[in-house]
């Protein structure tokens, strides 16, 4: 469930004010607003901006007015048109949008921001683009997790094992001994910090349930993981589970992956 938690920019800046007084930095401030409204906050440079304006005395809320053409060219028609070139072109720039409509770049900003409360954000970085077939296929399974969650959920939590895999990084620490270095009589000891270079890296496969990792597996960098290796895991996973998990000798587990060629392989299956 998504609930949306924006906020007229009004409120935004009353809120600013507030803070302003109570002694507030803009740092903290922006804290503030980014753990309840996330990324639909006010960015720091408009906390900043404001706060400033309120600290020099500043106490109306609204903008001052400004240069440019008349909000006579804020016209329905002149929203719509630009509406539709943003929803057809959502990388479109706002000097591309000023140059085909003929209205100034304060005018398509105020549209933009204002009347279609719409705002430029990056592109994060995700590790797949999953397909409409995906996303139902992840939905119907939640779906039926969460049912039988509901139905008995100590049940549900005893007999769920999950996977994931993960790079982990391993590191040569500088010893103390090639960490000195020569200062003057009376100067403190350098300081370093603990980052360095990584030495390389390996592939780590982690099993685990409600109470714990059952086991973990390192899989070294420059092979390739095919369907044997992971048949393999699984078969040890098997043997965890006698061990470990006495429910499971009754009862079935609930057995959660990802979809991942090997996962899916013949052997896996």
């Amino acid at each position: 469930m998504s609930v949306s938690l924006k906020m007229h920019k009004i409120e935004y800046r009353a809120f600013i004010k507030l803070f302003v007084k109570e002694g507030l930095t803009p740092s903290e401030i922006h804290s503030k607003f980014m753990k309840v409204y996330g990324d639909s906050s006010a960015s720091f440079s408009t906390v900043k901006k404001w706060a400033a304006e309120f600290k020099r005395g500043r106490t109306s809320l609204e903008d001052d007015p400004r240069e440019g053409r008349p909000k006579s060219a804020t016209t329905p028609e002149i929203i719509e048109q630009v509406h539709d070139m943003v929803l057809d072109d959502r990388r479109m720039k706002v000097r591309e949008i000023t140059e085909t409509i003929g209205i100034s770049k304060e005018r398509v900003g105020y549209i933009l921001h204002e009347e279609l409360d719409m705002k430029k954000l990056y592109a994060r970085w995700v590790l797949h683009l999953l397909t409409a077939d995906q996303k139902r296929t992840r939905m119907k399974i939640s779906e039926q997790c969460l049912e039988r969650f509901n139905k008995n959920k100590t049940d549900f939590m005893r007999r769920c094992i999950t996977m994931d895999e993960t790079w982990i990084h391993h590191y040569t620490p500088e010893s103390r001994q090639q960490s000195k270095q020569w200062t003057e009589a009376g100067c403190s000891a350098p300081k370093k910090t603990s980052s360095v270079p990584p030495a390389g890296k390996v592939m780590a496969s982690v099993f685990w349930d409600a109470e714990g990792i059952l086991f973990t597996d390192y899989f070294e960098k420059g092979k390739t993981i095919i369907g044997e290796y992971y048949s393999n895991l699984l078969t040890r996973l098997d043997k965890k589970i006698v061990r470990k998990a006495s429910v499971c000798k009754r009862k079935k587990i609930i057995f959660h992956q990802n979809n991942a060629p090997v996962h899916k392989s013949v052997l896996a299956m």
